[in-house]
């Protein structure tokens, strides 16, 4: 069974799928086509990516790809425990600018799944998280592109101060909110 509701932006979605628990641990089915299909979520993903981070406080985004490589994600945490945040960067949307947060842990069965548009990031909460998600459209250096984490304009409310966060030099040198040019129409 697949539980889908939307977020404070609604076209961001949190899927909870159901564990089947006994003495030997669980099984649960974490994406069927056909059932996120019924659920309005008609997707194909064709890339798998995971990440391991060692330290709380390690922050990976705020990423996205430019169009025509746009990727849509569904994000699942198999250990640990993430804050996980998309800030919406479609233009043309009544929440341009605006941002949703949620925890995300490998104890749940819930996954997030973040729409073309979106900047997508998250803070380990937990040492030796391993988040895993999947896109609908492969990876492409030539349309990389992202946010920095902590632009003030955004007013994210994440879980670890800028001196204390684990970054990639990319990371660290993203532009500003203001600094976007429009890409999503």
């Amino acid at each position: 069974m697949l539980e889908v509701r939307s977020l404070a932006i609604p076209d961001v979605k949190m899927i909870r799928t159901k564990r089947h628990s006994d003495a030997r641990g669980y099984f649960c089915e974490t994406f069927r086509r056909s059932a996120f299909a019924e659920k309005g979520i008609p997707h194909d993903f064709v890339q798998d990516n995971q990440s391991c981070s060692e330290r709380v406080g390690t922050v990976r985004g705020l990423h996205f790809q430019h169009p025509p490589f746009a990727q849509a994600k569904l994000v699942r945490v198999l250990r640990g425990a993430i804050l996980d945040v998309v800030v919406d960067l479609r233009r043309l949307s009544p929440t341009f600018g605006r941002h949703v947060s949620v925890k995300l842990d490998g104890e749940s069965e819930e996954q997030l799944f973040v729409p073309k548009g979106f900047a997508h990031g998250f803070c380990t909460l937990q040492p030796q998280t391993a988040v895993f998600y999947k896109v609908d459209e492969i990876y492409s250096p030539a349309h990389d592109g992202g946010i920095y984490w902590a632009d003030p304009e955004l007013a994210i409310e994440w879980p670890v101060k800028a001196p204390e966060a684990q970054l990639s030099p990319k990371d660290r040198t993203l532009p500003a909110f203001r600094q976007l040019a429009s890409m999503f129409e």
